[in-house]
């Protein structure tokens, strides 16, 4: 199983930017997928996941600004980020939590990081 990121980038503070991310592979059922990002000198933390039935849960500082969602047969989740702030900046990290038919349970997977700034 391969996680897929994309749409980082450079961005005014107030501005919007949407992630991407593809599961590709063996793939038997998506528990739930999701984002989390590192910030230089920070531990890599929660920003939101969601289930594949689509229960959500956000990071607190995120909350009202940011929304998930996730397309099912495309296997694919989606991070719209509006109201950006300067504190918003770090590297977005795609999480999977996904069976992929082999052994008993499903594993965690993550894909390579994409990056977000925002500055003016």
């Amino acid at each position: 199983v391969q996680l897929q990121a994309s749409g980082g980038g450079l961005v005014q503070p107030g501005g919007s930017l949407r992630l991407s991310c593809a599961a590709s592979g063996t793939i038997f059922t998506i528990n739930a997928m999701g984002w989390y990002r590192q910030a230089p000198g920070k531990q890599r933390g929660l920003v939101a996941t969601i289930t594949s039935g689509g229960s959500t849960n956000y990071a607190d500082s995120v909350k009202g600004r940011f929304t998930i969602s996730i397309d099912n047969p495309k296997n694919t989740v989606y991070l719209q980020m509006n109201s950006l702030k300067p504190d918003d900046t770090a590297v977005y990290y795609c999480h999977g939590d996904i069976f992929s038919g082999y052994g008993h349970h499903a594993m965690d997977y993550w894909g390579k990081g994409t990056q977000v700034t925002v500055s003016s």
